[in-house]
């Protein structure tokens, strides 16, 4: 029989006292500071969660094979999923947090500096593993200026890993459905077919899209991370959704999604208690408060390339019917 004490598993002695207000310390009695810190402590142990998750997920994607038999694609939108429902839990609780006053803060706020949320060294690896690049963020420049050598180091080297964006890119262009010889051979080309089709569609103000689909689905761009390959699969993937065996890789590109929403849900109403709680003032850290979040937000959407793809879906009645060679090997039974 195990012995195992809760107390003892779960190390209730380093957790609870692991808070040591900087109020206490100089003799100011700032009551909410208590709050501050567990609501933040809190942030960080979902963060480990969420991190816990998504390196699983690429773990099953870095080995260049996703075993669907196995049910690892399953596995890999379970994970997901959860990691979005985390993300809404992080957004409740804000709730928490606004019921401290602006002059609930202020009792404590000075003592803070230069601490911020901007040194969240989890907040910033969770990026960098889901394929924001350094380029790519906004104030780039004093992304990684708070940091200690050692952390802007780490932050640094994830430069360098592989990031999910990228295994997904792989998983796409390796879909095998549209490759040549489930195609007739004396047949227009599926895709040259699709495109004439959505270009006959396209009403007043869409002219552009049919250079973008040349740019997404033919040529690629150099600022676009999917390659052509990838983004092909992902829209035939979207578009017959309802085969069989494309509905786990639907429901996994529609969990990406949910992740890109979750943490922008997030970023807006952390950017909505920052104006409520400091109004216009520099944060804590040194960043322009509620401009630098808004900021963000608006740029770092992660798999907003995914999320392009639904300006090129057809009404299901317009799908062109699949060839029967095609048809069999999308069974589950092939």
């Amino acid at each position: 029989m195990s012995n195992v004490y809760y107390p003892d598993y779960l190390q209730l002695d380093k957790i609870l006292g692991a808070q040591a207000p900087e109020s206490d310390k100089v003799g100011v009695k700032a009551h909410d500071e208590m709050l501050f810190i567990v609501i933040h402590q809190a942030y960080e142990l979902w963060f480990k969660q969420i991190l816990h998750e998504v390196g699983s997920v690429i773990d099953m994607f870095a080995d260049q094979h996703v075993d669907d038999n196995g049910g690892e694609l399953n596995i890999a939108v379970h994970r997901l999923q959860r990691v979005k429902t985390i993300l809404d839990v992080l957004v409740h609780q804000m709730d928490i947090m606004e019921t401290m006053t602006p002059l609930d803060f202020l009792d404590f706020r000075d003592l803070l500096r230069p601490a911020s949320g901007f040194q969240s060294m989890q907040f910033k690896i969770l990026e960098a593993r889901l394929g924001l690049r350094m380029e790519a963020r906004f104030g780039k420049q004093y992304y990684t200026s708070q940091l200690r050598p050692d952390h802007k180091a780490e932050i640094e080297k994830l430069e360098n890993a592989l990031t999910l964006l990228e295994l997904v890119n792989s998983w796409l262009e390796r879909m095998p459905f549209l490759a040549e010889r489930y195609w007739p051979a004396d047949e227009e080309p599926f895709f040259v077919r699709l495109e004439k089709l959505y270009t006959a569609g396209l009403v007043q103000g869409e002219e552009a899209n049919a250079a973008l689909w040349r740019e997404l689905f033919v040529e690629g761009s150099p600022e676009r991370r999917l390659s052509p390959a990838a983004c092909r699969s992902a829209l035939f993937i979207m578009l017959y959704r309802d085969e069989p065996i494309f509905q786990q890789a639907f429901r996994f590109l529609d969990a990406l999604l949910d992740i890109d929403e979750g943490m922008a849900g997030w970023r807006s109403r952390h950017i909505n208690m920052v104006h409520r709680m400091i109004g216009l003032r520099v944060g804590t850290g040194g960043s322009t408060g509620k401009a630098y979040l808004k900021g963000a937000m608006d740029s770092h959407y992660i798999f907003s390339e995914i999320a392009d793809l639904s300006s090129f879906l057809f009404e299901r009645r317009k799908l062109p019917a699949l060839p029967a060679q095609l048809r069999s090997a999308l069974g589950f039974g092939a």
